[in-house]
């Protein structure tokens, strides 16, 4: 049998969130994709995940959200993690931390791991990601029967070392953050599909989801800046992964760049 996971890179803002919302249910259906993982990290006004976002993500499409270094941007997020189990941080935050890092659900009868965790390169210096991961994987071993990773880094070294590492443990690793996407999609020897980014959901015309005027102030005159998102047409940025439940491996991976779902 194969599996097809869609994963959605970082939306960006409030009217990124709403078009997916709307468009999410339909793009599955045309990709085929059993599952969906969005990241959301900075689906709220000036970054941040609110609990309505959420709701709204999870009933329009996605099946668990992960997120990266702003999910704690909005106060109210902490209660709400602690009651929704698919809503994710990144696990190597300390223990102490609203949330999970990972959760397990469904997916055609096959139970899927689906990690997210934050790197520590030009990032915060949490707890080391690669010891993190090989705990939950330690820890959940028979409870699982295919794992996913949303690895939201700033170095391309460290998310290729981290894809290097669990090739063959984690069946599909992606790169979120930079919103930049990656043109090296491919299945390493283990049998595991990895892509460094997978860019951004958000507006066409900005930086990064940003307005344009303010990060070239910004980047001309090194002074401060309020970061607004950007307006006008929205698109969409992920992978496809395809998994064969038989032979345990990946057989493609496919990156989506661009998919207009918004004006």
């Amino acid at each position: 049998m194969l599996l097809k996971l869609l994963s959605i890179g970082d939306v960006v803002g409030p009217s990124a969130m709403a078009a997916l919302t709307k468009k999410l249910w339909s793009i599955r259906s045309q990709l085929s994709a059993d599952v969906c993982v969005v990241n959301a990290e900075n689906a709220a006004e000036g970054n941040g995940l609110e609990g309505h976002a959420a709701n709204l993500l999870l009933q329009g499409g996605a099946d668990v959200i992960t997120s990266g270094n702003h999910i704690w941007r909005k106060r109210e997020i902490r209660d709400y993690l602690r009651t929704h189990d698919r809503v994710l941080r990144p696990a190597n935050y300390p223990a102490g931390a609203p949330g999970s890092g990972y959760t397990i659900i469904d997916v055609s009868g096959y139970k899927l791991l689906v990690i997210n965790a934050l790197g520590t390169m030009y990032l915060e210096a949490l707890d080391d990601p690669f010891r993190t991961i090989d705990g939950i994987l330690e820890r959940e071993s028979g409870r699982y029967d295919l794992a996913a990773l949303d690895f939201h880094a700033e170095a391309t070294s460290e998310k290729m070392a981290i894809g290097r590492y669990f090739d063959g443990r984690i069946a599909m690793i992606w790169g979120t953050h930079t919103h930049c996407p990656t043109a090296d999609a491919r299945i390493f020897p283990g049998g595991s599909g990895y892509i460094t980014d997978i860019g951004f959901t958000g507006p066409d015309e900005s930086i990064l989801g940003v307005k344009i005027p303010i990060i070239l102030k910004k980047m001309t005159t090194k002074l401060p800046e309020r970061f607004d998102v950007a307006d006008g047409p929205i698109s969409m940025s992920g992978a496809l992964f395809t998994y064969d439940t038989d032979t345990r491996r990946c057989t493609g991976v496919q990156g989506i760049t661009g998919w207009r779902i918004g004006e």
